[in-house]
């Protein structure tokens, strides 16, 4: 996997000179759970995807996962969620990078591309918006993981975008 930075990534996916325009897949890195969601064609609108059991035994298949996955939606690039907190390293962080390194390790995403992008407070606003509903445990946390990766996804969309027409404009 390839590290890029956040606008070089969109800005290499609208240059790509591919025949049909490539989607980015939002990450939640949790330390059970992956939550995934895949932009639209545009890269304008984030929706949710799955989620993927997360456990040191089974990174091998979900690199083969991500592999199938960029096959079947044309994937160009991951949109990885990162806590960033410029006081101190938070152990959610070291979880992510970890992640990666993992996924890294199995050799199956070589020349894939990722970014990070910031995840504050993505998984709490969620809860909060699902906690009327009294869901089981176990579907509130997948929900959870799903539309924290949209958040994730959906911001680093709306600020690539909201970038882009400004370069455009000038």
């Amino acid at each position: 996997m390839q590290y890029v930075k956040p606008l070089n990534l969109f800005q290499n996916l609208l240059k790509a000179k591919a025949p049909e325009p490539g989607r980015l897949l939002g990450l939640d890195v949790g330390d059970k759970y992956v939550g995934l969601a895949v932009s639209d064609l545009d890269n304008k609108i984030a929706s949710p995807l799955s989620v993927l059991v997360r456990k040191k035994s089974n990174i091998d298949l979900m690199a083969t996962d991500f592999q199938s996955l960029i096959s079947e939606l044309s994937l160009v690039g991951f949109i990885v969620g990162y806590p960033f907190d410029r006081q101190r390293l938070a152990p959610d962080a070291t979880q992510v990078k970890l992640f990666i390194d993992d996924m890294s390790k199995t050799g199956k995403l070589d020349g894939v591309k990722y970014t990070f992008w910031d995840e504050c407070f993505t998984s709490k606003n969620v809860e909060l918006l699902l906690k009327p509903l009294s869901l089981h445990p176990t579907l509130a946390k997948t929900i959870v993981d799903k539309f924290a990766a949209v958040q994730i996804l959906q911001a680093y969309l709306d600020y690539a975008n909201k970038k882009e027409k400004l370069e455009k404009a000038r």
